[in-house]
């Protein structure tokens, strides 16, 4: 199938705006039901929401593996079902007031590789249902926690109730759940007030598209190989690139025995990604992604 556009659009949403009313109003300019994004993000929460478009949302998994970078408001000495605003809110009483060095202490006890529990209203599945869908109905949430990285944790403001965190972490982190488990951690309670997503790989707010500028869809149009910038590349000749796409397989030396390459057409574009096969070599298909 053609698509009369392909490529990458990161959108910076709002606040109170679905992943999904971003996926609709990017595809309407376009003339295209082929939109799809690579990471919700909450209505609560405002920043880059990576769009794909055309052929390109076949790259979906691979701008999930991209580091993100949040920036985080949390509210101490108070919890909530959610770990944020959105559900009733119980305080703490008399809490415990961490000391800008127990915070300090505790934000290098949560840097680098941890596990996380993830919250129970969340998207997460549990035994077919979605996590929330149980926790509305006052069901008991039973999710294991997940490993995730988090690569950087900074201290942006501290004046108590008040914690703001900047965050770069891998994908699958639950910026709610770090906040409720760094406070767990200081002897109190914590819930998200507000939430930033700064970055995804590349992908910056500061050079997104508004969202109020979605008409102008196209011209914020990014060529597909910018979702990719963390995976080995390997560019092809024409001949090459004719048996790839009619199913053939080849031997890509470049390609080093990785799980997943780019491979890049002579003029620099992504026309798809180079996959081991259990014979051998690499094959482009089912995942090319057309001119």
């Amino acid at each position: 199938m053609r698509f009369p556009f392909t490529g990458v659009i990161p959108i910076d949403k709002p606040k109170g705006v679905s992943s999904r009313r971003v996926v609709d109003a990017v595809a309407k300019p376009l003339g295209t039901k082929a939109v799809g994004h690579a990471g919700t993000l909450d209505p609560l929460a405002e920043g880059v929401v990576v769009l794909l478009v055309g052929h390109a949302t076949r790259l979906v998994e691979f701008v999930q593996e991209l580091p993100k970078r949040y920036v985080g408001g949390f509210l101490l000495g108070r919890s909530s079902p959610s770990d944020d605003v959105e559900t009733p809110i119980e305080m703490e009483i008399d809490p415990i007031v961490p000391t800008d060095a127990d915070l300090a202490r505790a934000v290098e006890a949560f840097t680098g590789d941890l596990l996380q529990r993830p919250c129970d209203y969340s998207a997460v599945h549990v035994g077919g249902k979605r996590a929330y869908e149980l926790a509305r109905k006052g069901r008991a949430v039973e999710i294991p926690p997940k490993p995730i990285r988090i690569d950087r944790l900074t201290v942006v403001e501290y004046a108590w109730p008040r914690l703001v965190l900047d965050v770069t972490c891998s994908s699958g982190t639950f910026i709610r759940a770090l906040g409720r488990d760094l406070a767990i951690h200081l002897g109190t309670r914590g819930l998200m007030e507000s939430l930033s997503r700064e970055s995804v790989g590349p992908f910056c707010r500061d050079s997104s598209l508004p969202l109020e500028r979605a008409v102008d869809a196209e011209r914020a149009l990014l060529p597909a190989a910018e979702a990719v910038p963390h995976l080995p590349r390997v560019v092809l000749d024409e001949g090459r690139l004719s048996r790839l796409a009619r199913g053939m397989l080849e031997q890509v030396a470049e390609a080093g025995g990785r799980a997943a390459v780019a491979a890049i057409a002579p003029d620099g574009s992504l026309v798809g990604i180079l996959r081991p096969h259990e014979s051998g070599g690499y094959r482009l298909r089912p995942n090319f992604l057309g001119a």
